[in-house]
């Protein structure tokens, strides 16, 4: 089983969102359509802009953490890789 770290982004309200999952499909469904609560459902629609995949779940939170607290701006990095 893999483990996905991903990023999503609202071209609507300009925001971004990292999250950590093994089934990205029904993650990025649940974030798009089937969520009530919680804090993507302010800003939809969102789209896949980046993933990558882990065999092991505690690498897989360690870089999901490093996106959440990086200084780095991969935000702008990942949307305008030629800036």
């Amino acid at each position: 089983m893999g483990y996905i770290v991903y990023i999503l982004f609202s071209e609507k309200h300009n925001k971004t969102y990292v999250g950590l999952t093994s089934s990205l499909i029904q993650r990025f469904k649940s974030h798009n359509e089937l969520a009530t609560k919680g804090y993507t459902i302010k800003f939809r629609p969102w789209k896949v802009i980046y993933l990558e995949v882990y065999n092991s779940k505690t690498e897989a939170m360690t870089r999901e953490k490093w996106f959440k607290t990086s200084t780095f701006n991969y935000k702008n990095h990942i949307l305008f890789p030629n800036s």
